[in-house]
Formats: structure tokens, sequence, C-alpha cells
């Protein structure tokens, strides 16, 4: 147990089936009955029965009820435990917030949304919030003097709680949620649910280095009454993630949408002119110390503004149990590997460049994208036709893209990787030839060239593209080092 054992507790029995319900905290003021699902308030020593709580969603997650582990708080090691859990449902999916109690008797939060997870605490913004509507995506605004940029607007209701708990939002009751986001990482998250709107300010985190006990021994989920026929030629579809939102078929490649859930109104969408993944679906492999399992494949289109030149690329969409989700990009020009960032890039005024984590990117290009051909799962709603508007960045240092859609941006960062790395990686060897692409330049990979030969080298290619550009009359498209987006639409709803 993580907390403090001098630690005063209160219990009192359930109102609506006479259960022991206990509050570790003094700030909790609900708790859901572990026997009769009843909500209940605390107020003094009694407690009320406000109703019951509906079932929870599974999501198979690896956390559980009194959980505990340690955090890096204002450069101290402070132990925690789990005590609550609230399931939220968004414009785009659901993600579930956890009630973390610190030793120090204070509640903060542990967000989970797609294996992504972000600590944070209650915090006073210095001023009154603004109306929900009154925030617009990509614009910046000050939270205690310091810049965010808007990074999500939309709707929220809570769908069920567990355990011990703040104050509750009304059950299945729409209210705004703003997410803002930083230059340096830090996520803030303004929840309406609540009179003044809640607050909270923190990072990402990554599981492992929260030291965790008390986790599910196994959190794999389980495929039975998971399997459907497909609304369009009847074919068995297995359904094997539990948080797809999107599936394909694999009989037909129709588009599967499952956002109601396995047992509801499915609908689907042919598709036509398959594009075939070369990485098959279901293959594993270790990128960057990580074991990746692909899940999903989407092949997508781009076009530059003022120009008729299309261009495409492939996206594969990897999976990890602890790590979440990851996007391997395949380009003509070279493979990557990004995953979408918690903190928000600061472009300049110009949009010319972005400034992330202390490193300056330049614009390459800006273009607008359309998804063309899914196969496999989706952790997000995916529709043949999804267009996003995308800016992408290059340093010395890595990668960097934006994709925006109507009511999100989602930035991406991550690195080149060599043709022989992903053929390494997935087993696929006698791949090689089909694997290969233009290998990462000297801006990332070492190189042994010096100053002065990589200046002659830019000087001939830029003497070659400007010959180039006269006779033909080319936008210059043709050259693009990424080939297109750097992490693909990351949909999801709030990522707190």
């Amino acid at each position: 147990m993580a907390t403090d054992p001098t630690q005063r507790y209160y219990r009192a029995p359930c109102p609506g089936c006479g259960a022991p319900v206990e509050f570790k905290s003094a700030q909790s003021t609900h708790a859901v009955c572990g026997y009769c699902q009843s909500t209940v308030v605390r107020s003094g020593e009694v407690l009320t029965r406000l109703g019951k709580m509906a079932e929870l969603f599974d999501d198979h997650s690896p956390l559980q009820l009194m959980a505990s582990g340690r955090i890096q708080l204002d450069g101290k090691d402070v132990p925690f435990t789990l005590i609550g859990r609230l399931q939220y449902k968004g414009d785009a999916g659901v993600w579930t917030e956890w009630a973390a109690f610190l030793n120090d008797g204070t509640l903060a939060t542990l967000g989970e949304d797609n294996g992504a997870y972000v600590f944070t605490r209650p915090i006073d913004p210095g001023r009154e919030m603004p109306p929900a509507e009154r925030f617009r995506i990509g614009t910046t605004t000050a939270i205690n003097g310091k810049p965010y940029s808007v990074a999500y607007t939309g709707q929220a209701q809570l769908i069920s709680a567990q355990g011990e708990l703040p104050k509750l939002p009304p059950l299945g009751q729409p209210f705004g949620m703003v997410e803002l986001r930083s230059a340096d990482g830090e996520v803030v998250s303004i929840d309406y649910g609540h009179t003044p709107p809640n607050v909270e300010r923190g990072k990402a985190v990554l599981l492992e280095d929260l030291q965790l006990q008390g986790l599910k021994d196994e959190s794999a989920k389980d495929e039975k009454g998971r399997q459907f026929n497909c609304p369009h030629c009847g074919a068995p579809v297995q359904v094997q993630l539990s948080t797809s939102k999107s599936i394909t078929c694999g009989s037909c490649a129709s588009v599967i949408d499952l956002s109601s859930g396995v047992g509801g109104e499915l609908r689907s969408a042919e598709q036509d002119e398959p594009v075939q993944p070369i990485i098959p679906l279901g293959s594993k492999g270790q990128l960057q110390g990580v074991h990746w399992q692909v899940v999903g494949f989407q092949h997508r289109m781009g076009v530059e503004p003022s120009d008729d030149e299309h261009f495409g690329w492939s996206e594969y969409l990897l999976y990890n149990q602890k790590r979440g989700f990851a996007f391997l990009v395949d380009s003509e020009e070279g493979w990557s590997m990004v995953r979408p960032t918690t903190g928000a890039p600061q472009m300049a005024a110009t949009g010319r460049s972005a400034t992330y984590m202390g490193t300056k990117y330049d614009l390459k290009y800006t273009y607008e994208a359309e998804t063309t051909y899914v196969l496999g799962e989706f952790y997000w709603q995916v529709t043949r036709g999804q267009k996003t508007t995308n800016r992408d960045f290059a340093s010395s240092k890595g990668l960097l893209s934006m994709e925006q859609s109507p009511n999100e941006i989602t930035w991406s960062a991550g690195d080149k990787l060599s043709s022989d790395t992903v053929a390494k990686a997935f087993k696929l060897e006698d791949k090689k030839d089909v694997l290969q692409r233009d290998d990462p330049g000297p801006f990332v990979a070492k190189s042994g060239l010096g100053c002065g030969a990589i200046i002659l080298i830019a000087i001939i290619i830029l003497f070659l593209l400007i010959v180039l550009s006269t006779c033909s009359g080319s936008s210059g498209s043709g050259y693009r080092s990424s080939g297109g987006s750097f992490g693909g639409y990351s949909s999801g709803g709030s990522h707190k």
C-alpha cells in the first residue's frame, strides 16, 4: 500500500445495501458501492444514495483499483494509490480517468486513453475560465502566465464510475471539455462538468516509470463474444482490440464502424482498388527497443495547395500494451517511426517553423491529406475520405508533423528509419528489395562527411532542382522527404 499508514479512514454502511463504503481522502465526496453499484454522496458523517451507477465499459486496462505506485512531483518521490475510476465518452471515443490518492491526502488524476497515460493535479488557473465555446482550435491562451495551444474542444459525458471519487458531473449529461498543450510537453484539461470548471495540469508518463504494483495479472481481452458477421458480405469478423472503433472485413475489405459496439448497429462501407500492405497485419517486431504488433494499415493521398500533382504514402498502426499506439510510415523516399506528442509545438507567426522541447523544426510541406484505403483495426472511427490539413517539419534531430481536423489538432514526432532496420525488425529479410527506400540522409543519420562536403552536395542538389523546375514546370512535390504525414490522423476524444 502506497499511502501513509497514519492516515485516518472514514467508513459507513451503503444506504442501498448496507455494505461498507470507505473514504480514504477528505477530498472525496462521492463513491460507488462495490456491491450494489449505488452512487453515494458523503455529507459530514452521513451517506446519501443518489442512484445506481451504470456498469463499467470493459476496456481491459492493466490498471485496477488499489494498484499503487510512485510519481515524481516537485522533485519528490510521492507514493499514490488508485482509489477511483471514471469513464467518459467524448465526440470520438471513450477514455478512463483514475483518481489517485497521494500520501498527503490530496487527489490527482491518472488519465488513460488508447494506451497513453497522463498524470495531472488540480491547479488554480489564476483567472476565471471563459465558456468552453470561446476556445478555438489552434489559438493560444495563457494559464498562470504560461502560453498553451488549444488542442481539443468538444463535448463529453460521464458514462460510468467505480470506487471513491471527487464530485461527479451528472451521469450521461454532456458538458464541455477543452485541452491545452504547451511546447514543453505539458497538458492542461478544463472540465466544464463542474462549477467553476475543474482545471488540471500535468505531463505524459510511462507505466514502467510509475513503479506500479497490484496491476491485473492478465490484461489481454477475452475474445468470446467479439466475433460477428460482416454486414456487407456475411463473413465472420474477429475483433482483436477492445478499444477498436473501426475494423475492416478480411473477406470483402468493407470498413465497419464499431462505435456503437458489437451487437449494435454496424455500418459498413465498401472499398475498391485494394492496396496490399507489405508488412502483413498481425506481424510482430521490435523497433526502438519496444515490441510492437501491426494492427492497422491505411493508405493516404496528399496534394499541395495550388498543385494538381497528388502523392501517396502508407501508414502501419502499431500497438504495444504499455506504450499504446505508434505509426510506421512508408513513403517512396523512406521509412519513419512517429508517435503523437503530449505537448503542442509552438509555430512561428509566419508558420515557417515550429519549436518543440527546445528544438526548432523548419517547415517542409503544407498539404491536404485524405484516407483512401484501410485495413485492420483502429482506435478512432476511421472512414475512407477522411481529410486533414497537414504541415510537415524537420530538423537535424528528427521529424515533426501537425494534422488538423475540425475539432482537434494532433502533433506527431519521430525519426527516420533505414530499410534494413524495418526488414530486420519484422523478420522480412526475404522482402528487402520490396522494402528498400531512400534511407535517412546526413541530416538524420550519423555521417562521416565534413561540413564542406555537405555544403557542396547541397549546392549541387539546388542546381539540379532549379534545372529540373525550369524544364518541367513541376512544383517539386516529388522531392517530398517525408512522403506525406509523419503521424497520421489521431483521434479518440480527450487525451487527458
